[in-house]
């Protein structure tokens, strides 16, 4: 952008009134950029939950805090002035799509992917068959997915998916719950978060489990409880689960979860790696050309399935009571049911082989099947965004709306950003570039023209709307308040928040 574009607005509208639907990194980041950029914009924020941030709070998982931080830029936009948080309204059922652009100048959809990309197969509506989006939301504290109660008194489970979610997933089925409660940090312990603290010199530190002692300078341990829900510890310390198996369809080139996730996995206290040495024949030479982060995940994977343990490591592998093994070549076909046919038994698998070379390479079944027996099987193969209002044009297929660089297709003044612009792909910096392009383009068409000059009454029209309809909007101060008792709560326990997570008890501490 060039310098100086923000004093370049030559609108008669001195303040354009802009909406963005969803709170969560897409929304916000927009939002951010439309601020910054003008400096007249006012922004208005629709949410259809109770609180902010969206798959920050929901998504991000509990022992990643870290990842987190972004809320205090966030908290900070909507702080600001020229922008406001309007929780608990449901765009395309309390106010319409077509509503909100006759009230504003231009509308950001910004939404996410709310759903997940259901299986296709038969039996996956049986008991103990769970999206892992819902299983995410169930430990992260969102609200619709508290009923789901998942049933950890088996031996094995089995997620669908090679992806970062997939690992997050099994990371929280096999951590122990105690460290869950309380997350390790160590200086200088590889793959783990680093914490400075000047001074302190050299010290050994026996790590919990799998980890060993750590000799060394500024080598030290710092707990600090996770913001998992307490509801969701419960039923985890009661846990059974004791193998997991990540299931993909083609091979450990095509993986789509990163090396942190991976660490994370290799170094879990009290577990084990199960890998097929055969599933990496031939792997080392073919890896000398791909990009730098795909083969050091692949050596990681190597090293891991082929080089033979040290004493150490091999005493604590048979001591390990609990273990995760990645499955390649394989997918799903159906899911099996226990005698009496109320209950996921296990999964059949085709056995597949790869065809096509680079990003085409693509699994083909190969007639061979077989059985993997669970109790618990998660679906992790994508999340899915929906349509919001039948005014917006949305591709079913590819789970977008249809846009150029963010401009909805054959509708002037709509935009969108983040996941259900471009696909649920990508980390938060990526959503962040993406989000700050729509910003960009919206603000061209401000200053070209393209978007309507008379005057817009913006949340004032809404309002009038949302309260003939017996809609009460949830403000950020509101937010704040619920904020202030999550914190309140998680204090009388050590944790950072005890997340509330009942809708009922948020709107009754704001008197709504």
């Amino acid at each position: 952008m060039t310098p100086g574009f923000c004093q370049k607005f030559s609108t008669q509208e001195k303040t354009p009134q802009i909406c963005v639907v969803g709170s969560g990194p897409a929304g916000f980041y927009t939002a951010q950029h439309l601020l910054k950029h003008h400096t007249g914009a006012h922004v208005d924020i629709y949410e259809k939950q109770l609180v902010p941030f969206g798959l920050v709070r929901f998504g991000v998982a509990p022992d990643h805090p870290e990842v987190k931080n972004v809320i205090n830029t966030f908290t900070q936009t909507a702080r600001s002035d020229r922008c406001a948080f309007r929780g608990n309204v449901v765009v395309g059922r309390d106010v319409t799509v077509p509503e909100l652009r006759e009230a504003y100048h231009a509308v950001v959809l910004s939404y996410g992917a709310e759903d997940h990309q259901r299986l296709g197969i038969p039996g996956e509506e049986l008991p103990g068959v769970v999206s892992a989006r819902a299983f995410v939301g169930w430990y992260n504290g969102l609200p619709e997915n508290q009923e789901l109660a998942p049933d950890l008194s088996c031996d094995t489970a089995v997620i669908l998916g090679q992806g970062n979610v997939a690992l997050d997933v099994a990371r929280i089925l096999l951590t122990p719950p105690e460290h869950l409660e309380c997350q390790i940090y160590s200086l200088g312990w590889p793959g783990t978060h680093c914490v400075d603290q000047a001074g302190l010199e050299s010290t050994e530190i026996r790590m919990p489990g799998s980890f060993s002692t750590v000799p060394g300078p500024k080598n030290f341990l710092l707990c600090q409880k996770t913001d998992i829900t307490e509801a969701a510890l419960r039923v985890l310390r009661q846990s059974r689960v004791k193998t997991v198996w990540i299931v993909g369809r083609r091979g450990p080139l095509q993986v789509a979860f990163t090396i942190k996730e991976l660490r994370e996995m290799i170094q879990l206290p009290g577990t084990r790696p199960i890998l097929d040495p055969s599933d990496f024949l031939g792997l080392q030479d073919r890896i000398k050309d791909v990009p730098r982060p795909r083969r050091r995940l692949t050596e990681l994977l190597l090293r891991t399935a082929t080089e033979k343990p040290g004493m150490e490591e091999a005493a604590l592998g048979a001591q390990a009571s609990r273990a995760w093994g990645l499955r390649f070549f394989r997918s799903p076909q159906e899911v099996l049911p226990t005698p009496d046919g109320r209950r996921v038994a296990g999964i059949r698998l085709a056995v597949t082989s790869l065809e096509g070379v680079g990003e085409s390479t693509r699994a083909v079944p190969t007639g061979e099947v077989e059985d993997l027996p669970c109790g618990l099987l998660l679906s992790s193969v994508g999340y899915k965004s929906r349509p919001i209002d039948p005014s917006v044009p949305f591709d079913p297929k590819l789970g977008v709306i249809p846009n150029i660089e963010g401009r909805v297709v054959n509708v002037p003044g709509l935009y969108c950003s983040g996941w259900v612009k471009r696909g649920p792909t990508g980390v938060i910096t990526t959503t962040m570039t993406d989000s700050f392009l729509t910003s960009q383009v919206l603000l061209e068409d401000l200053k070209a023209g393209r978007l309507p000059s008379d005057p817009r009454p913006g949340f004032s029209a809404i309002q009038a709307l949302l309260s003939h309809r017996g809609v009460r909007p949830v403000s950020f101060s509101d937010w704040e308040k619920l904020d202030a008792e999550e914190v309140s709560r998680g204090q009388g326990t050590g944790k950072p928040r005890e997340k509330l997570v009942d809708r009922r008890e948020m709107l009754r501490l704001l008197g709504h």
